[in-house]
Order: C-alpha cells, then sequence, then structure tokens
C-alpha cells in the first residue's frame, strides 16, 4: 500500500443533499443509488456534514417522524476529512481508529471532490494481496 493515494481509489461521483433535505428523501436517495452516505453541502458546495447508513439507525430508533425531519438534524458534523494526496495508509489508519466506512475527500479550491470508504480500501487488497490458502 506504499505511494497509493486517496485520488486513486476514492469515488469522484458524489451525490450531496443540503442540510434542509427531509430524512425521508435522503433514505430514499441512498437506496436508489445503492449508497451507504450522502455528503451534505451548502448552496456554495461546501462541505457541511456527512449522512450515514448509520444514522438512519438512530432516525429510526428515535421514532422521530421521518417526513418532517431535516437531514441537518442527524448528520455528523463534524467530520473528518481527507485529500486526494493522502497515502492510503494513513486514511485507512483513520477510519479504522475512528471506526468510520466513510471519509469526504477535499480540497481547498473545489470543497468536496470524493468520498473514500472502507469498501474502496477492501477493494483495493483484493487486487493486490495473495489470498491465504
Amino acid at each position: 500500500m506504499d505511494d497509493i493515494f486517496v485520488a486513486r481509489l476514492m469515488s469522484s461521483d458524489l451525490v450531496t443533499v443540503t442540510p434542509d433535505t427531509l430524512v425521508e428523501h435522503a433514505a430514499t436517495t441512498m437506496l436508489e443509488h445503492g449508497i451507504g452516505s450522502l455528503v451534505v453541502v451548502d448552496d456554495d458546495g461546501r462541505l457541511q456534514g456527512i449522512l450515514t447508513n448509520t444514522d438512519f439507525v438512530r432516525i429510526v430508533s428515535e421514532r422521530k417522524p421521518k417526513d418532517q425531519t431535516p437531514v441537518s438534524e442527524y448528520m455528523t458534523t463534524d467530520v473528518v476529512t481527507t485529500t486526494a494526496q493522502t497515502d492510503i495508509r494513513e486514511v485507512a489508519d483513520a477510519m479504522v481508529g475512528n471506526g468510520f466506512h466513510h471519509m469526504p475527500v477535499v480540497d481547498d479550491e473545489d470543497g468536496v471532490i470524493g468520498m473514500i470508504t472502507t469498501t474502496d480500501l477492501t477493494a483495493y487488497i483484493s487486487t493486490v494481496q495473495t489470498p491465504s490458502p
């Protein structure tokens, strides 16, 4: 995994919502796209938070009316991010250490430019590691 950077593995085909998007719409969007997280951005495309499938477990457990609840009620706002030039070993360590499955990739000029997930890392490792017998 030496000298492999986030840019090589990240998804840049992002699906985003705004903080005032209703969670019901967010859930439908995630199901339609087959994704486990949504990046929450403001009108200028700047990162405001992240909403993951884990957040939906909390939404259901709290039994809030889904159709009247905005994403901002449940999104994580203290988002740990990475850059496209970060070594994937560093990203993997941060994800494991914090129990994350999704990490937004940001850049100073364009804001959010991608997403790196544990699935991306696993897929990469499976192509470079020889399976044990």
